[in-house]
């Protein structure tokens, strides 16, 4: 019996966890698109280690994860990941900055580009910082000034084919099962 509280205890713990992870849609209902302002978008969003950014898009587009450089020159020959099969889901792993932008001909320079800054889940009182960086091609920088605490090192994206949404649900599913056979155990 107490090992059955414990446990119950243990999936509510997890869930309860798993439940601020967040999903953003890129662009929203617009999606990743020719058309979209993702630096005003990105400015209304807090995004933290465990949310997830999801690009909707067409054959004509694609998601390159890129360098601060890369991002201002909206070069994307050398990218740090490269995703061209939407839709993509990219998993955010630690804090700092992060710059995605489209690898189609012209579509970067015309703003199908966006920049993020990750912070960590336990903080709970963002404050506004700047941090200058050194990116890994030896160009000086700086990140994105955002709220929240900045980090130096750049996260690297995971493609996440489920979604925090899913497995929420999944967990909150097996919690009210074992709830009801505690209640009937009891």
């Amino acid at each position: 019996m107490a090992l059955l509280v414990s446990y119950l205890i243990l999936i509510l713990g997890v869930v309860t966890r798993s439940a601020y992870a967040v999903q953003h849609i890129v662009g929203d209902s617009n999606g990743w698109t020719n058309f979209g302002d993702y630096t005003t978008w990105a400015a209304s969003k807090t995004f933290n280690v465990g949310d997830t950014l999801l690009f909707n898009y067409g054959s004509s587009h694609g998601v390159d994860v890129v360098s601060k450089s890369d991002y201002d020159n909206c070069a994307t020959g050398n990218a740090i990941e490269s995703y061209s099969s939407g839709p993509t889901t990219v998993k955010l792993t630690q804090p700092g900055p992060m710059y995605f932008a489209c690898p189609s001909f012209g579509h970067c320079s015309t703003g199908m580009k966006l920049a993020i800054n990750v912070v960590s889940q336990s903080s709970n009182t963002p404050t506004t910082t700047t941090t200058t960086t050194t990116p890994s091609d030896g160009s000086n920088s700086s990140p994105p000034s955002t709220t929240g605490p900045s980090t130096p090192s750049a996260s690297k994206p995971t493609k996440d084919a489920g979604s925090a949404t899913s497995a929420n649900m999944v967990l909150i599913g097996l919690s009210l099962v074992l709830a009801t056979l505690f209640v009937f155990m009891c």
